[in-house]
């Protein structure tokens, strides 16, 4: 979606000023934009004198180019279509980070020139027209700027924080599956598990995540306080809200574990080991609703570093449970552990440490908010200061997340249901902690990539949405969508490609047949993280505009779809199929569901969104990883036919499979000129120093 428009009218003239023509001599009126002309494009032709124009074009020496009045946004403003080729979003980036500002430096200006101050009227001090020409002053040393590197330094940031917490929640889900296995048992730790994040996010955290930090990037532009008193009353009425619910919660886990699984609560063996372990976990639900608040107050304030980080510590403390329960018992292959020979005290274990886990995630956000400079104070005066129109806001929400729940229920009891029909019949790992273990993997990289940086532009993107920016708004969200694409795309192609070895090397545990169920549905999921990612970057533009409603409507939709789906792979498949027929219908619905928010969108924002620039840039992106997952999975299935499926046929084939599909891909891809990969490339390799 990242097209190049005037900002103005809208008109594709270049991404650009709306001003065409040569820049004319004399002091800028208007504060210079972070990019400048003078950083060209690293990858664009360059003219032997650094000036693509006549020599009539170029801007006076001693002073940067003029820049015309016009909306605030988020890339550069550059020359006409006929003088620059156009720009993309990695190559904003690496530009933005060689601009230059030092002591001398006029404020706003990412030029190395100085600053040249304009005469007062009336004092008859020389113009820059009667002035001769002095020579230009070396530039500073450079130092990063401007919004798309700091852009750039909080995704990083947060990346890095999110890919160490999903390692750590690999582990943890290893164990897990080591220490129960891959069959009832493992599935009512699971099932039970998955109660506190389903009520919490239904009740609250859908409202938390989505509507409540453009509120607070409102609050602290309009409050005088800078919006700490907001924050304190919605932390407090969170924790009050949350504090009744666990108690209903944990009175009512019977119920709960019934209506997640009949299947489990049928088997009285396995439903009192599930009602036991809901009852250790219940209470993670006000954890979760203090960390996220937390996490949001300083994602506000542009710190977003904790919320990626905190988790890993929750994953740490849940290793270490597991490993003493594995130190105590073995694995479950050797233990044979299940439903009616674990010991209460084992369930004890896991339970006390499973909720800890909590405990430390949330308490460890206190230090970074009084890093920020905000103190937690209890606040109750909830009444007449905007906590009523944020909750009409997530009411739409809370049905938003309803709909998704209602359709994770569902699919629930058809996961439990079949999995242990087929574990009966020698097919085990076909589950729901099947399900879970593979959707781990899958969601991996849509965390990493898309979440982190869509995290970082919501803040900026609410800016401007409040500000009627609809130009950054959409180039902002083109910016989310295209980049994540250069990895998402071939990333999605690699799990239908390498699924078995990933888990046969993983979740061996489980045992080979076990892990290769494993492989299949994460194999099944594969192409379905296109659409997810990418409805995940369309829909924080409608939280954006405080637009919940329709986000909700969509997740009907999605839920819809899936579910029926679901059912009918549910009745149609053997039972050892039925999960990986979920995950493939996971794909289609998400598919279904962003085609339907984008024509939305396009109406809601009543501009053109480039789905023509953004679609072929998803349509090279899978042209190249075609033959990459062909030519990566032919030689990861050799490998393991000549190694087997133990750790290290897995290993090689993971290894080997994996290097022949990235070099296919990024030959191929650079074949194609994908343009977003070759700039991507050409910035690491900028900050290699390469």
């Amino acid at each position: 979606m990242q097209a190049p428009y005037d900002r103005e009218g809208g008109q594709a003239q270049g991404d650009g000023d709306p001003h065409p023509g040569p820049y004319p001599p004399g002091p800028s009126p208007h504060p210079q934009q972070p990019y400048q002309q003078q950083h060209q494009e690293p990858y664009a032709p360059r003219d032997p004198q650094g000036w693509s124009g006549t020599p009539a074009q170029q801007p006076y020496p001693h002073q940067p180019p003029q820049q015309y009045p016009q909306q605030q946004h988020p890339y550069p403003a550059q020359q006409p279509q006929a003088q620059q080729p156009s720009q993309d979003a990695f190559a904003h980036l690496f530009r933005d980070q060689q601009s230059t500002a030092g002591p001398g430096t006029a404020p706003g200006h990412g030029s190395g020139y100085p600053a040249q101050p304009t005469p007062p009227p009336g004092t008859g001090a020389p113009t820059a027209q009667q002035q001769p020409a002095p020579a230009p002053t070396p530039p500073p040393a450079p130092q990063r700027g401007g919004k798309a590197a700091g852009i750039l330094r909080s995704s990083a940031i947060m990346a890095a924080g999110t890919l160490v917490s999903r390692l750590t929640g690999f582990v943890r889900q290893l164990v897990l599956v080591a220490a129960l296995g891959a069959a009832v048992l493992g599935d009512t730790y699971t099932v039970a598990w998955a109660l506190p994040s389903m009520i919490y996010i239904l009740t609250i955290g859908g409202g938390l995540n989505s509507v409540f930090v453009p509120q607070l990037v409102r609050a602290m532009k309009n409050d005088d306080d800078g919006g700490d008193a907001y924050a304190n009353r919605l932390l407090t009425l969170v924790m009050v809200v949350l504090g009744g619910l666990v108690i209903a919660a944990v009175l009512a886990a019977p119920l709960l574990i019934r209506m997640m699984s009949a299947k489990i609560a049928d088997d009285p063996a396995a439903n009192e080991v599930a009602v036991t372990f809901a009852r250790y976990f219940l209470p993670t639900i006000f954890f979760m609703g203090v960390h996220v608040v937390m996490g949001q107050i300083l994602n506000a304030r542009d710190s977003f570093g904790p919320m990626m980080w905190t988790p890993v510590l929750n994953n740490i403390v849940v290793i270490f449970t597991f490993g003493m329960f594995l130190w105590v018992y073995g694995t479950q292959r050797s233990s044979e552990l299940g439903v009616t020979t674990i010991t209460p005290e084992g369930i004890r274990l896991l339970g006390v440490g499973t909720l800890l886990g909590l405990v430390v995630q949330a308490l460890a956000m206190i230090p970074y908010l009084r890093a920020a400079g905000f103190r937690v104070r209890l606040r109750f005066d909830w009444r007449g200061h905007g906590l009523g129109k944020a909750a009409k806001l997530a009411k739409w929400t809370v049905l938003f997340v309803f709909a998704n729940q209602a359709g994770l229920v569902v699919i629930t009891q058809f996961a439990t249901w079949a999995g242990e029909n087929a574990e009966r019949a020698g097919y085990p790992g076909t589950g729901f902690i099947a399900y879970n273990s593979a959707l781990l993997i899958w969601q991996m990289p849509q965390a990493i990539i898309t979440v982190s940086v869509m995290a970082a532009l919501l803040p900026r993107i609410s800016r401007s949405a409040a500000d009627g920016d609809t130009a950054a708004v959409r180039d902002d969200l083109s910016h989310g969508l295209r980049t994540s694409a250069v990895a998402i795309v071939p990333i999605g192609f690699a799990f239908v490609a390498l699924g078995i070895p990933m888990c046969t090397l993983l979740f061996g545990s489980a045992g080979d047949e076990g892990a290769r169920s494993f492989g299949y549905i994460l194999m099944a999921f594969g192409l379905g993280l296109i659409p997810f990612s990418a409805q995940y970057v369309v829909l924080r533009a409608f939280y954006a505009y405080e637009d919940t409603r329709t986000p909700f409507y969509n997740t009907v939709i999605v839920s819809a779809a899936w579910i029926v789906l679901s059912a009918v792979c549910f009745v149609t498949l053997p039972d050892r199929w039925v999960v990986a027929g979920i995950a493939f219908s996971y794909g289609i619905a998400y598919a279904l569901g962003v085609s339907v928010a984008w024509r939305r969108l396009r109406a809601r924002m009543n501009t053109d969104l480039d789905g023509a620039r953004v679609v072929r840039t998803y349509i090279r992106l899978a042209g190249a990883s075609i033959p990459a997952a062909l030519l990566g999975g032919g030689a990861g299935y050799a490998i393991t036919g000549a190694l087997g499926h133990g750790v290290i046929g897995s290993l090689a084939a993971l290894a080997g499979g994996g290097a022949v599909l990235l070099v296919v891909f990024y030959l191929t891809a650079r074949r194609m000129r994908v343009e977003e990969l070759t700039a991507m490339v050409g910035m690491v390799r900028s900050r290699l120093g390469r």
